[in-house]
């Protein structure tokens, strides 16, 4: 077919579409649901899609997804962005080994499995065996598993199972040495490692959730528990509760010398207390280490009768101390690496080396202290980029890490600590030259000029910038979390179509300490949406795209920021993809561990927050006016932020939107808020958002 035909086939196909997208399906709207805030009465007309159970909301998900995948249908080349990137995916991916007692452990992908298989062999030169293979558990690929605790005689793994993406596990027992499963089960897991004592382990759980309830209901009494190996679940024993505070997150950790056992409670998802009891002394009973929930801190190691403490108590970025369990109060810390001006992300442990892992400039440094906190120098990195790994125990003379940039897929490296040098261990083979990709960093001035926001970029080499390439503006800015440079092959399928990847790291985030976290979050959050506006804005200022080419997308709190920013900028985006976003800052409290978030984002139950949270809640802001070309993605097993969320917001959008940018809903079935999906969904919903930018934007595609 010539040209000139491909394109009069596509101006028909989409004057269809337009076509079909007039009449959504009718949301049914009930008036006489409402909410008074302080005094404000606010309307809730969908609060009946709140109900993720019911006849009418299944009905109403079938409409919406009918519409949606009969658009997604007639994109002429939604078919080769699958297969496409089906063939970029289709690789071996290994994670770095870890050591238990004589095997090395390790997962590995063939490339199109949905779920990564887990595998072992003794020593080194061992033959590899499967030891844990999740996709044999379902026959779409649904199950997750993860290996959350080995008992202390390097006999037993305590693994976790997940169905269809939901926050809800089992916990199950294997011997490590020939694989059995023993007959231990342990359900309503959330939230839990498996910190082991003797023959059985400490976890946490919930209470057995109402029928109906499981995706939907508030979580409440999170409680550790002790299981003894062998016995029924019934049996274990109650270690803690909090019936006072329903609605904090606990967990225990205990070292190999099983001597202190460790408490962490927290009211959200950042900042924490800390407890111990000394069950060498026959202790059984929590005591203070760090209290207050202001500040977060985490056990490293034991060191004698001391511990190893990650803290940032007087200091934002971050510092370890060595403190006394039976004298903890500050003034008796013993100072082990002192605060930096940059991020200290993490320490990890091997040998008699300490390994501090820093963030500069979003990038990842690694520099090695003796246990006694004497610098022993910086270890040489492949590049700019992100490394994780380092962590081993006492005995070990190697650790294992893995570096990996945009346009460098991950590479596994071992280190000998004696020596102090590295070398390959694993590298990736892939069907597609990265470095054909370059990659810069350029600092964008936020709006109230007070910091310089950091944004990578990304695309082909030798890509003429004349303003007119699709452009992918993604970020996440909150819960101090860091978007790191990190290497994705599906991406290549939207870069090698002359598209633009850009990744910024906003406000809110962890990227430069707690003083960056804490200017985008409560009533300061609206910095993060400013900033994010900032780089678009600089994005079309240098050349890069325009309004007309430019896409922004983001899961979870990033589905919030682009709910915010579509809905106050939204002559500034073409397309809009809001993921598994919190859309309503009214209600997210009252949903499964939406209450964590309270720390974060404030509470409408609060009247100075409810001021604040008004001003931006996406799904209260929406006007009659005409939005950006917007897909709404959510999941049916999303139990960590609700569907009801994107259910409410689409509605109101497609009742209020104008004009002809198409604004609808992909709700993906047995999958949730992202872990643990199966990779042909992946592969799948990847390609349709390639296909809805590329199309809306009006790009070419070379398929």
């Amino acid at each position: 077919m010539n040209a000139g035909k491909l394109t009069l086939c596509f101006l028909f196909s989409s004057i269809a579409m337009q076509a079909q997208l007039s009449n959504y399906p009718q949301t049914r709207r009930d008036n006489s649901v409402s909410d008074t805030y302080h005094g404000t009465t606010i309307e809730d007309p969908y609060r009946w899609l709140e109900n993720d159970t019911s006849a009418e909301t299944g009905a109403w998900v079938k409409e919406q997804n009918k519409v949606t995948f009969n658009y997604l249908d007639q994109i002429p080349y939604r078919n080769k962005f699958r297969d496409r990137i089906t063939e970029l995916l289709n690789y071996p991916r290994f994670s770095a080994p870890f050591r238990v007692g004589e095997y090395y452990f390790y997962s590995k992908n063939d490339g199109l499995q949905n779920q990564s298989v887990y595998y072992k062999q003794k020593g080194m030169n061992g033959a590899p065996e499967v030891f844990l293979d999740p996709n044999k558990m379902s026959e779409k690929g649904t199950v997750s598993v993860g290996l959350t605790g080995t008992s202390h005689d390097d006999k037993y793994m305590v693994y976790s199972v997940s169905s269809a993406g939901s926050d809800w596990s089992e916990l199950r027992v294997k011997e490590v040495a020939t694989g059995k499963d023993l007959p231990d089960v342990i359900k309503f897991v959330k939230f839990s490692g498996a910190a082991f004592r003797g023959d059985g382990f400490y976890y946490s759980r919930y209470p057995e959730p109402g029928k109906g309830t499981e995706l939907s209901g508030q979580n409440q009494f999170h409680a550790i528990w002790f299981h003894k190996l062998g016995t029924p679940q019934a049996d274990d024993k109650l270690i803690f509760e909090d019936r006072e505070h329903p609605l904090r997150y606990h967990s225990a950790e205990l070292g190999k010398k099983e001597r202190f056992l460790i408490l962490s409670v927290s009211e959200g998802t950042d900042g924490n207390e800390l407890h111990v009891m000394d069950l060498a002394k026959g202790e059984t009973k929590f005591k203070p280490l760090i209290s207050g929930f202001d500040f977060s801190s985490g056990v490293v190691d034991q060191e004698g009768d001391r511990l190893l403490v990650m803290t940032n108590v007087d200091a934002p970025n971050y510092k370890l101390v060595s403190i006394d369990p039976t004298n903890p109060s500050k003034e008796n810390w013993k100072t082990i690496i002192a605060e930096q001006p940059e991020l200290l992300k993490t320490v990890t442990k091997a040998g008699d080396v300490l390994f501090a892992h820093y963030l500069k400039d979003v990038t990842t440094r690694i520099i090695q202290y003796s246990r006694e906190g004497i610098l022993k120098g910086e270890i040489a990195l492949p590049g700019v980029g992100s490394a994780g790994g380092f962590d081993g125990e006492r005995e070990d003379k190697e650790v294992f890490y893995t570096f990996t940039s945009f346009n460098y897929p991950p590479t596994i490296f071992r280190y000998d600590l004696m020596s102090g040098k590295s070398e390959l261990f694993r590298k990736t083979d892939l069907k597609f030259e990265p470095s054909d990709y370059e990659v810069k960093q350029v600092f964008v001035p936020s709006k109230d000029s007070k910091v310089k926001v950091p944004m990578f970029i990304v695309h082909r080499k030798g890509l003429k910038l004349d303003g007119q390439r699709p452009t992918l503006l993604y970020a996440y800015g909150g819960f101090n979390i860091s978007l790191e440079p990190g290497f994705s092959p599906s991406r290549i399928a939207f870069m090698e179509n002359d598209g633009v990847f850009v990744q910024a790291n906003l406000r809110g985030g962890g990227e430069y300490g707690e003083e960056w976290h804490k200017a985008g979050m409560f009533g300061s959050k609206q910095n993060v949406f400013d900033d994010f506006i900032s780089c678009a804005e600089w994005l079309q200022a240098n050349g890069y795209t325009s309004k007309e080419k430019l896409a922004i997308q983001g899961g979870s709190n990033g589905g919030l920021l682009v709910g915010a920013c579509m809905t106050q900028r939204p002559d500034l985006f073409k397309v809009a993809i809001p993921q598994v976003g919190v859309l309503d800052m009214l209600r997210f409290q009252k949903f499964t561990v939406g209450w964590g978030w309270v720390d974060e984002y404030g509470t409408s139950e609060k009247e100075e927050d409810f001021k604040w949270l008004i001003k931006y809640s996406p799904l209260h802001n929406i006007s009659e006016i005409a939005y950006p070309a917007t897909m709404v993605m959510t999941a049916d097993h999303d139990d960590r932020v609700v569907p009801a969320h994107s259910f409410k917001f689409i509605s109101e959008l497609q009742r209020k939107h104008k004009g002809a940018n198409p604004v609808m809903i992909r709700i993906e079935t047995d999958a949730g808020h992202g872990a643990g999906v199966a990779l042909n969904k992946t592969i799948q919903a990847t390609a349709d958002v390639f296909s809805f930018i590329f199309h809306n934007t009006n790009s070419p595609v070379k398929y």
